[in-house]
């Protein structure tokens, strides 16, 4: 699901809200779950717009304060067929919280990929980080339509989406409680478009450099971001050293950002988990925890699956059924931080 121009399937914003418009285009009732999904369009002045869907949840009741994630899709896909392969809304349904999905557009790249590997996406106020960062805000501040727990927000994606989430974390580590990389790689695995391929197929820098390089990006924001990685091992498409990476980078980040008092080894996690789909995948869920017992790091890898959304549904595209449940492990996952 990654593209490049023939360059191989890749998937590939803050600034003052002065400078931001939270227009609705479009309403309606999506979904049999009868939640409400909504169009929107986020612009500034520097970073350009980009329209995004907000799900909210059936039965939500309006004022009550609800945890929200935002979701990046993939390459090719567009948010309605995102949220049809994840059923993260109807995870929502059940749970009581709002999705958001940031939607790529042809006119940033012509396979609708989060252009992740752009330097200029790397950074706060810049690029799409500054994009993303801006629509989780006005989203946050739209309170005549909802209410969001600013201290339970997350966000997710899967391959371009993933490696773009791993841009968010470094860049508004102060948005996020913690992210979810499915598919995906480390920050900054590359700087340029031409790199990207060579990263997807055989993995970025040192991730302990890399990890040191969100840090510095975080600058005076920075904090421990809870990390949840999925992989499956037989992705032809992002090789799965690139899952290795994004787990020790997200790692030796957070042992900056704790001032060394998280010390985790990648050989030595605090618990490892071995698991069975009946009729479909093994996997196995390692997990570091730091010195007070608080999981920081959750790195599932799936036996045999290729460049998908485990356990995601066949009605969207880029889905392996026979996987263990991505979507629930990341709201676990998530619910249990919070910012």
């Amino acid at each position: 699901m990654f593209h490049y121009a023939k360059i191989t399937k890749i998937m590939v914003g803050l600034v003052v809200l002065s400078f931001s418009l939270l227009l609705p285009l479009s309403t309606g009732t999506a979904h049999a779950s009868g939640g409400a999904w909504h169009l929107y369009t986020y612009s500034n002045a520097f970073q350009g717009s980009r329209n995004y869907y907000v799900y909210t949840p059936a039965n939500y009741q309006p004022g009550t304060s609800v945890p929200m994630i935002v979701m990046l899709h993939g390459c090719t896909q567009t948010p309605q067929d995102f949220a049809a392969g994840t059923q993260m809304n109807q995870l929502a349904d059940q749970h009581q919280f709002i999705v958001v999905y940031p939607q790529e557009q042809y006119i940033n790249n012509a396979s609708l990929c989060w252009n992740w590997f752009l330097s200029v996406n790397q950074y706060r106020n810049s690029g799409e980080a500054g994009i993303i960062g801006g629509i989780t805000q006005a989203v946050e501040q739209d309170i005549s339509d909802w209410r969001i727990d600013t201290h339970h927000v997350y966000l997710a994606g899967i391959s371009a989406g993933a490696a773009m989430a791993s841009n968010m974390g470094a860049t508004y580590p102060d948005l996020y409680a913690a992210i979810g990389i499915h598919s995906g790689l480390e920050y900054q695995a590359t700087t340029n478009a031409y790199g990207a391929a060579y990263a997807q197929l055989y993995g970025g820098p040192n991730p302990t450099g890399q990890g040191d390089a969100a840090y510095n990006t975080m600058g005076s924001y920075a904090h421990v971001v809870p990390v949840i990685v999925f992989h499956g091992t037989s992705d032809a498409v992002v090789n799965p050293i690139n899952g290795n990476q994004a787990v020790q980078q997200w790692m030796r980040t957070d042992y900056d950002a704790s001032g060394g008092s998280y010390n985790a080894s990648f050989s030595s996690p605090s618990s490892t988990t071995n698991g069975q789909v009946s009729g479909g995948h093994s996997y196995t869920i390692r997990r570091w925890n730091n010195s007070s017992g608080q999981e920081i790091e959750e790195y599932w890898t799936i036996n045999g699956m290729g460049h998908a959304w485990s356990g995601g549904s066949s009605s969207g595209s880029y889905t392996d059924p026979a996987g263990p449940s991505a979507t629930q492990a990341m709201y676990t996952f998530f619910m249990s931080h919070s910012r």
